[in-house]
C-alpha cells in the first residue's frame, strides 16, 4: 500500500472547508489581485503601495523596523525595495548612529505617487468594507493572530 492511500478524502475535505490558514491565503490572494488591478494605472502593486505607505513618516525608519511592520524578512524587503529604488521612489542610506543599519525614505517622487495612490486605496477599501458585516472585529481578530 502506498502512502497516497493513507489519507482519506474526508480529511482533504476537512482541510478544504475548515482550514483557517487556507482560507486566509485564498482571501489574501483575492484581495491582492483586486488592489493590484486598481493600482495598475500607477505602475504599482498592492505590496509596493503598502511598502511606500510604511515609509510615509517624518523620520526615515530603519530597514529592520519596516520589515517587522510588514511581517517580511529583511532579504525579502530588500528585494521588494529594488524596483522602487530603480524608479527613484525610495532611497536607502546608511544610518548615522549605526553604520550596520540602513534608513529608508520616500523621495519627492515617492511622496507624490503615494499621494496619488491613496485615493485609489481608499475607494477599494471602502468597497471591501461594504461587503463585510463587522470589519472592526475582523481587523481585531487578524491583529491578534499576527
Amino acid at each position: 500500500m502506498s502512502t497516497v492511500d493513507l489519507l482519506p478524502l474526508a480529511c482533504t475535505h476537512e482541510v478544504r472547508d475548515g482550514c483557517l490558514c487556507l482560507h486566509v491565503q485564498r482571501v489574501a490572494r483575492a484581495l491582492t489581485r483586486g488592489f493590484d488591478e486598481a493600482f495598475r494605472p500607477l505602475g504599482l502593486t498592492s505590496g509596493q503601495f503598502s511598502l511606500l505607505v510604511s515609509l510615509n513618516r517624518p523620520e526615515a525608519p530603519k530597514l529592520g523596523e519596516v520589515a517587522r511592520l510588514l511581517a517580511m524578512d529583511r532579504t525579502t524587503l530588500t528585494a521588494a525595495l529594488k524596483p522602487l529604488q530603480r524608479r527613484k521612489l525610495v532611497r536607502s542610506r546608511v544610518d548615522a548612529d549605526d553604520r550596520r543599519s540602513r534608513n529608508l525614505a520616500l523621495t519627492p517622487a515617492g511622496k507624490r505617487l503615494v499621494a496619488e495612490a491613496f485615493p485609489i486605496w481608499k475607494r477599494e477599501h471602502a468597497r471591501l468594507e461594504k461587503q463585510l458585516t463587522d470589519s472592526n472585529r475582523l481587523r481585531a481578530d487578524l491583529r491578534m493572530l499576527a
